[in-house]
């Protein structure tokens, strides 16, 4: 059965007419993210229709603005998908301003609701960590390391991270609840902001939280947590300064 994510005003339903075009533009902001790379091949089109939960028709279209703009290359044929090409082209800064403008507000108040609960995820589970989750943590922490540049082995790596740590509250409307604010931050498509130095951070905080949490450190556990969600929280803000900036100047 398919999760349903509550409805979110950073994630409202697209008007049928317009959803290809701010598909689009979701798509572009997540490349200037990093969320997707150069050289990265997306996911398959059912796969991304039932992350931004519109259909495959709707997808494909945008996939097809993207490709004109040279943003994505779409190769045919069995062995075939799409391809990212570009990370920043000369309609990036219109993109991205349309598909982060509007909600801006709702989604900084997302960020901060996503700092205070992985702040009390991390506290909860390291007054509750038992030596199976300690065990479950390690081995997600050492999968993070291990991927290195993969951008799709690190995001599911990370994404184990933080749902290992999570488990280790043995609530699980609170792991349901850490799904489902990263997937509204990260704009429908499951997948944290990214750069090699944040990488570098990441593998670091890691580490720290999981050594906090497993060490039942809870204080310590909540300020790691805070420290960690901040690079999410970063990123986006510095994108939408620079693209905002761009309607001043």
């Amino acid at each position: 059965m398919t999760r349903r994510h509550p409805d979110s005003s950073a994630l409202r339903p697209l008007i049928a007419e317009t959803a290809a075009a701010r598909i689009a533009d979701r798509f572009v902001t997540a490349i200037a993210l990093g969320q997707f790379v150069v050289g990265q091949k997306l996911p398959s089109i059912p796969q991304l229709a039932g992350m931004l939960e519109v259909s495959p028709t709707t997808v494909r279209e945008a996939l097809s603005r993207l490709a004109a703009l040279g943003y994505v290359t779409v190769n045919r044929g069995r062995n075939g998908g799409t391809v990212v090409t570009s990370q920043w082209g000369p309609a990036s800064d219109s993109m991205v301003r349309r598909a982060l403008e509007p909600e801006w507000q709702e989604l900084e108040t997302t960020l901060d609701y996503r700092s205070l609960i992985e702040q009390q995820i991390a506290r909860t589970a390291a007054e509750r960590c038992t030596p199976d989750d300690a065990e479950r943590i390690r081995t997600a922490v050492l999968a993070y390391e291990a991927a290195e540049h993969d951008r799709e082995s690190s995001r599911l790596a990370d994404l184990e991270v933080h749902q290992a740590i999570a488990a280790a509250t043995h609530n699980v409307q609170l792991s349901e609840l850490s799904l489902t604010i990263r997937h509204q931050v990260s704009l429908g498509f499951e997948a944290e902001p990214y750069t090699p130095e944040v990488r570098a951070k990441a593998v670091v905080q890691h580490a720290q939280l999981a050594e906090a949490v497993i060490a039942r450190r809870p204080d310590e556990a909540a300020r790691l947590a805070a420290v960690h969600f901040s690079l999410t929280a970063d990123l986006l803000r510095e994108l939408h300064t620079r693209t905002h900036d761009t309607t001043e100047n």
